[in-house]
C-alpha cells in the first residue's frame, strides 16, 4: 500500500485512547485521595497488604512496555523467531528471583533493596549502589518514553519531539499521585489493555494474511523459523546461549535486585503471595512474549514481497509495527486507537514509578543524610521538586534514546550494563558470607567498568553483519506496484559498496560481543574481584554474618541431604531459628565510607513480638521471626 493510502487516525481513534488514558489517570487519581491521609510507609509499599494477582500483573505490565510492542516484532521480523527463547531465560529468572532474593529481602523487612547493602556491608557501598541505580533508571526510562512517542509519530503524525515532551510532562504530573497501590491497579488494567491490543493485531493480520497456516508456510519458507541456533559464539547476537544464558543474567539483574520489582513484591501480605506473584507474572510475560512473536512473523508474512523499511516507508525498524496497524486496521474506526493505548499503556505508569522511585532514594538517601531536621512540609516540597528534576532528566534522555538505534537492544543493554554488576554485588551479599565491604567496593567499580567498556565500545563500534545476521527482505512486490527503475525505491546504502573504516581486533571481538553478555560480563567480574579482595584485605568469618542476610544456594535443592547442605554452608548457623530472626537494626556507629557497626537499638537482646509491618509470622513458608523487642542486655 502507498504511503498516501495509509490511514490516519479518526474521531475514534483519539476517543479510544482518551477513554484509557483518562482510566489510567483516574485510577491514580482515587487513590490519591484515597490515601491522602496514610503514613509514607502505605505510600511506598501499599501497607504490605497487597494480594498475588494485581501484583503480578503489575510486574508483567512494567517491564513489558512499549519497548516489547514496539520493538520485539521488529525484532523477529528481521531477525527471526528465536526471540521465543527469551521464554527460557523469563522462567530461570522468575525462579532464581523467587527463591534465591525476594526471601532475603522480604524477610529482612526492607524498603529500599539498598538498605540491604548498609545492613550487609556498609552505608558507601549503599550509596554507591544507588548512584548507579539512578544512571540505570534514567538511561531505560528515556527510552521507554522514546518509544510510545515514536508509535504517536508514525501513526497519528503527532510531532516526534511534541510527543516526547507531552509524555514526559504528563508522567512527571502522574508521579505525584497515589502510591503504590495506584501504581499496582494501574498496571493491572494496562496489562488487560497491552493483551487486547496484541490480540486485536493477531487476529486482524492473520485474515489479512490468508490465514494461520499460510503465515507459518511464509515465515518457514524465510527462515523466521529457525529458532534454535547453538553456536557458542558469543559475538553471534542471537543463540540459543546468548539468549538462554545471557537474557537469564540480562533480566535477573532487572527482576531479581532491581527497586522496582522488589517494593512490589514485599509489598503483598506475606512471603508466599510474593513468591506467587512472581510465579504468575511469568505467564504474562509469556503470554506477552508469544504474542509478540507471532505479531513480527504475521508482519513478515503480510510485507513478504514488500519491505517498508527497505523501501524508505518508514525511516527506523522500530516503526515496523505501528506502520503494520495503520495498514490493516486502518479501515476500522478505533482499532488503531487501541493499539496505541497498548504501547502507550504501560509506559505511564512505568515511567511514573521510575521517577517516584529516583525521587525517592535520592530523598532518603542524599537528602535526609545532608539535611536532618526536614519538616514534613519541606519534606513534600523537596520530594515533590526532586520529581521536576528527574521528570526533565528523563525526558531529555528520551531525545537521546532516539539516536541509540532498536529500543529492544537499547533498553537491555542499559540493563545489562548497570544490572549485571548491580547482581553481582547483591550476590556477593546474600550468597558469599566471606565477602567484605572492601571487596564489595572494589568488585562493584571492577563490574561497572567492565560492561561499561563491552557496552559504550559497541556503540562506537557496531557489531558487522556477519554476527547480527539479518535475513532477507524483499522489494519485489513494491517494484512492480510503484515503479519501473529498480533503483527508485532502494536506500542508497544497499546500492552503493561503503568502504568500512579499519577495525582494530579489540572491535571485531570484545566490542562484538553479544548485548545480552554485558550483564554476564558485569556480574562475573563484580563476583571475582569482589571475592578476590575481600580475601587480600582480610575476608568476614563467615560466623560473624547474621544468617538472614544470606540464602544458600544449595538450600534451593530438595533433594539434598542435610549433612549436604551443611556443609555448603561455609560456618552459617543456618539452622538456628534464633540467629535467623531478623533484628530491627540502626547503623549507629559510621567511622567512613567502608566501615560500619551494626547492633540492635539500645544494645539489647530481643525476643518476637507480632512485626509491626503487618508481616505474618505464623506463615510456614519462611523461618525468619519477624521484629523484636528489647528485653534483656546482652
Amino acid at each position: 500500500m502507498d504511503d498516501e493510502q495509509l490511514g490516519t487516525f479518526v474521531s475514534w481513534d483519539y476517543v479510544v485512547f482518551a477513554c484509557l488514558f483518562v482510566v489510567s489517570s483516574g485510577i491514580g487519581v482515587f487513590f490519591a485521595v484515597k490515601e491522602r491521609k496514610n503514613p509514607s510507609s502505605e505510600f511506598l509499599v501499599g501497607g504490605r497488604q497487597m494480594t498475588c494477582g494485581p501484583v503480578a500483573l503489575s510486574l508483567t505490565a512494567s517491564f513489558m512496555s512499549a519497548v516489547t510492542v514496539l520493538g520485539a516484532p521488529s525484532d523477529v521480523y528481521r531477525f527471526g523467531g528465536s526471540f521465543i527463547l527469551f521464554g527460557v531465560a523469563y522462567t530461570f529468572v522468575v525462579i532464581a528471583t523467587a527463591e534465591l532474593f525476594v526471601p532475603v529481602f522480604y524477610r529482612s523487612g526492607i524498603t529500599s533493596t539498598y538498605e540491604y547493602l548498609e545492613i550487609r556491608f556498609c552505608k558507601g557501598v549503599r550509596m554507591a549502589a544507588t548512584l548507579i541505580y539512578i544512571l540505570q533508571t534514567i538511561l531505560y526510562t528515556g527510552v521507554v518514553v522514546f518509544a510510545p512517542a515514536l508509535a504517536l509519530n508514525q501513526v497519528t503524525g503527532f510531532n516526534l519531539w511534541g510527543s516526547i515532551f507531552a509524555t514526559g510532562i504528563v508522567c512527571t504530573f502522574y508521579c505525584t499521585l497515589g502510591g503504590l497501590k495506584a501504581v499496582v491497579w494501574t498496571d493491572a488494567f494496562q496489562m488487560v489493555v497491552m493483551v487486547v491490543g496484541f490480540m486485536t493485531v493477531l487476529v486482524q493480520g492473520t485474515r489479512k494474511t490468508g490465514g494461520a497456516a499460510s503465515v507459518w508456510e511464509v515465515a518457514k519458507n524465510g527462515n523466521r523459523l529457525d529458532i534454535f541456533d547453538f553456536d557458542p559464539d558469543p559475538l553471534r547476537r542471537h543463540t540459543f546461549w546468548t539468549i538462554s544464558v545471557g537474557g537469564t543474567f540480562t533480566w535477573l539483574g532487572i527482576y531479581g535486585v532491581n527497586q522496582s520489582t522488589i517494593q512490589r513484591c514485599i509489598s503483598c501480605k506475606t512471603e508466599t503471595h510474593a513468591k506467587l506473584a512472581l510465579y504468575f507474572n511469568l505467564l504474562g510475560l509469556l503470554v506477552i512474549l508469544v504474542c509478540a512473536v507471532f505479531s513480527g512473523l504475521i508482519m513478515y508474512a503480510f510485507y513478504t514481497n514488500c519491505d517498508p523499511w527497505t523501501a524508505q516507508s518508514v525511516t527506523a525498524p522500530d516503526q515496523l509495527m505501528p506502520y503494520f496497524v495503520m495498514e490493516i486496521l486502518g479501515d476500522y474506526p478505533g482499532l488503531p486507537g487501541l493499539f496505541v493505548a497498548c504501547a502507550f499503556s504501560g509506559t505511564l505508569s512505568t515511567v511514573a514509578a521510575s521517577i517516584n522511585a529516583l525521587a525517592t532514594v535520592t530523598y532518603e538517601d542524599f537528602v535526609k543524610q545532608c539535611c536532618t531536621n526536614l519538616s514534613n512540609k519541606a519534606s513534600g516540597w523537596i520530594s515533590k521538586g526532586l520529581c521536576i528534576v528527574f521528570g526533565v532528566a528523563c525526558t531529555t534522555m528520551a531525545v537521546a534514546a532516539s539516536y541509540m538505534g532498536g529500543v529492544v537492544q537499547a533498553a537491555l543493554s542499559i540493563h545489562g550494563m548497570c544490572g549485571g554488576p548491580m547482581l553481582g554485588l547483591f550476590s556477593l551479599g546474600i550468597i558469599f558470607p566471606w565477602t567484605n565491604s572492601m571487596g564489595a567496593a572494589g568488585g562493584l567499580i571492577v563490574g561497572i567498568a567492565m560492561s561499561f567498556w563491552a557496552g559504550v565500545g559497541a556503540f562506537i563500534y557496531p557489531a558487522l553483519d556477519i554476527n547480527t545476521r539479518p535475513l532477507s527482505l524483499s522489494m519485489e512486490g513494491c517494484l512492480q506496484a510503484n515503479s519501473s527503475d529498480p533503483t527508485s525505491a532502494v536506500p542508497p546504502s544497499h546500492l552503493v559498496p561503503t568502504t568500512l573504516p579499519s577495525r582494530s581486533s579489540l572491535a571485531d571481538h570484545w566490542y562484538s560481543m553479544s548485548y545480552l553478555y554485558y550483564s554476564a560480563v558485569g556480574f562475573s567480574a563484580t563476583v571475582t574481584a569482589g571475592l578476590l579482595i575481600s580475601f587480600i584485605t582480610g575476608h568476614t568469618r563467615s560466623q560473624d554474618v547474621k544468617p538472614w542476610l544470606l540464602r544458600p544456594v544449595c538450600n534451593l535443592f530438595c533433594f539434598w541431604s542435610k549433612k549436604y547442605k551443611k556443609m555448603c554452608w561455609c560456618g552459617v548457623h543456618h539452622e538456628l531459628k534464633q540467629d535467623m530472626e531478623c533484628p530491627d537494626t540502626d547503623t549507629v556507629k559510621d567511622e567512613g565510607p567502608f566501615v560500619k557497626e551494626d547492633i540492635g537499638r539500645k544494645g539489647m537482646k530481643r525476643k518476637v513480638q507480632p512485626a509491626k509491618n503487618c508481616y505474618n509470622l505464623q506463615e510456614k513458608a519462611h523461618d525468619n521471626a519477624g521484629f523484636t523487642e528489647d528485653t534483656k542486655p546482652f
